[in-house]
């Protein structure tokens, strides 16, 4: 008899990676590479927070060091994890870090305030959830919801009508499959920002037809991590 809950050998040992915890390490590696990938570019300037749990193991469980690994592209298994810091000083990432209170938030939170010399500064909350599994919970003013397992496609607009509906005609015309899509704007009429996740990686060619998009502002592809 099979069950009707199926599970990989993921989802049961976790992930093959560098460090004592799931949570504490490899899904700090993961939230790192991932915001890296949203901001678009390897920072040169991070001011990380450290809520909960993360601040109180940052230390011990090498959360810090993680954190800075993905941030530097490296992934949960790399084995230079343990010299991150000296990495980041070599390639030119200044890293600060400091205790944050973020009320009501995941015991595994970040707060990245990353700073890049050819993509403008991004503030990003994530959280890593257990197992390796990672969640962004913000991109500057804009709460959102994203994983980083799928493609994503972020794209920066005005609020007006059919904006929303220009944008997904775009990807089905190019036969991609929305996934999710999760829309966020400061007030009404103003500034908004799209995340959909996609069930296969859009070409730059599609992008840029959606920036094209009357009243997009900009838009880009962000990898799964």
């Amino acid at each position: 008899m099979t069950s009707r809950h199926s599970h990989s050998l993921f989802d049961i040992i976790g992930p093959v990676m560098i460090g004592p915890s799931s949570s504490h390490t490899a899904g700090a590696v993961r939230l790192g590479a991932l915001a890296r990938a949203i901001s678009g570019a390897q920072p040169t300037r991070a001011r990380i927070g450290l809520v909960g749990s993360f601040f109180a193991t940052g230390e011990g469980h090498g959360t810090k060091l993680a954190l800075v690994a993905g941030l530097l592209g490296m992934t949960c298994d790399d084995e230079r994890i343990p010299i991150a810091l000296d990495i980041a000083a070599q390639q030119g990432l200044e890293v600060e870090f400091y205790r944050a209170v973020v009320e009501g938030a995941h015991p595994n939170t970040a707060i990245l305030d990353l700073c890049s010399p050819t993509k403008p500064d991004i503030h990003i909350i994530g959280s890593s959830t257990g197992g390796g599994e990672v969640v962004v919970t913000q991109i500057d003013d804009y709460e959102v919801d994203t994983h980083g397992v799928l493609p994503l496609l972020i794209v920066s607009h005005n609020d007006l009508p059919g904006v929303i509906h220009a944008v997904s005609g775009v990807l089905t015309n190019a036969g991609i499959n929305i996934a999710s899509m999760r829309v966020s704007r400061e007030q009404r009429g103003e500034k908004a920002l799209m995340l959909i996740e996609l069930d296969s990686m859009p070409s730059e060619e599609v992008a840029a037809l959606v920036r094209k998009v009357e009243n997009v502002r900009h838009a880009r592809i962000v990898n799964a991590v």
